[in-house]
């Protein structure tokens, strides 16, 4: 049925209100972005980025589920997305206005497609790991330099991690994250959604439990760089970032991240469109921005993350692109596991023993 033309026209003014509003609502993870990126992002399309942080999926994921959250652009982590998409919460990437996709790794771009099919929902923004910091003199005074440095021993094993109770340990409010660990350091598929797969990884997390300072999801960052704990399961940039404050401040507190031998989790963070974007066009003109090689190397000089971003590399800082810790080599890799998408029914059972894990209950 044809719309009156009046009507037709209200639309139209509408619609053009909206890409004229010159302004961009952007929902990302916290400490992920470089200084200067938004004012020139800001300076070449003249769309205001109005940019939100979080600390967690959980937490973008239940904004998304309620509906209406006013954001444009979200990067949740593949293996979040790869659910979200199958309820519909994003819609699909127009890429006539993505000129910038060239730019990015076909390898990068073959393993994302695990968790978005032909790139049609999202793009990846950055990825890294998620291991182990921490601070070289504490730890090694309390283990000796033959302790396990390189193994998640750090803190799975009850004896060791009660040697560093004192100094602090930090975990990632990450259930999907630390949970696929735990099953990786017990030999186990680290995606498994079996029950009691699940009591193991729950058993063996309990059990150093009370030797664990705190869960969160960013404070470490800071108290790793002050030196107000000793050892962090982190995500890999934000453990170089703890280090590069770290050595800054000039106080002695040498940070250090590693890659255990059992191996960690590798992961893929993603730009992707709510279906309910108020502005789709600015939200595509934002992801094409930060497409441009030398954005996407400006970002990980700042954060210490790798980009999926070929034509970039020349423009990272050496230092970081030779890193096998952020640009891990190919034997390296081959020790990484991707995280899975879970089933809602699993969730609902690992969210359950996380609280159990946390309150000590």
């Amino acid at each position: 049925m044809h719309k009156p033309l009046l009507a037709t026209l209200g639309i139209a003014l509408l619609a053009t209100t909206s890409a004229n509003a010159q302004s961009v609502n952007i929902y990302n993870w916290s400490d992920y972005i470089a200084e200067d990126t938004l004012a020139k992002f800001e300076a070449e399309t003249g769309i205001t980025p109005v940019y939100d942080v979080f600390d967690s999926n959980e937490i973008v994921e239940a904004k998304l589920l309620a509906g209406n959250s006013g954001y444009d652009v979200v990067v949740p982590s593949g293996f979040f997305l790869e659910r979200q998409i199958q309820v519909g919460l994003f819609q699909p990437l127009d890429k006539s206005l993505l000129p910038n996709m060239e730019n990015l790794d076909p390898r990068i771009m073959e393993i994302v497609e695990t968790h978005d099919p032909g790139s049609e929902y999202s793009v990846p923004y950055m990825w890294g790991t998620t291991a182990l910091g921490y601070n070289v003199g504490m730890v090694t005074e309390r283990l000796g330099e033959n302790g396990p440095l390189e193994s998640w021993d750090l803190l799975f094993d009850p004896e060791i991690a009660a040697q560093l109770q004192d100094c602090g340990i930090a975990v990632l409010d990450a259930p999907v994250e630390i949970v696929a660990a735990a099953l990786n350091y017990l030999g186990l598929d680290p995606n498994s959604e079996n029950a009691d797969d699940l009591a193991a990884a729950e058993e063996l997390i309990a059990s150093v439990r009370p030797f664990v300072r705190y869960f969160h999801s960013s404070q470490y960052i800071t108290d790793l760089a002050n030196g107000d704990i000793c050892l962090a399961v982190g995500y890999s940039g934000d453990v170089f970032i703890a280090a590069d404050r770290a050595a800054e401040a000039g106080q002695g507190n040498e940070i250090t991240y590693v890659i255990p031998e059992e191996g960690a989790s590798l992961w893929f963070d993603m730009m992707a469109i709510p279906s309910d974007a108020p502005n789709p066009e600015a939200a595509h003109a934002y992801i094409n921005f930060i497409l441009k090689p030398e954005i996407a190397a400006d970002i990980t000089n700042y954060v210490w993350y790798a980009n999926p971003n070929a034509a970039s590399m020349d423009m990272v800082d050496p230092e970081i692109a030779g890193d096998p810790a952020i640009f891990p080599t190919e034997e390296v890799m081959a020790n990484l596991y991707a995280l899975k998408s879970h089933t809602p029914q699993f969730d609902q059972v690992l969210n359950r023993a996380w609280t159990r894990i946390k309150t000590g209950q």
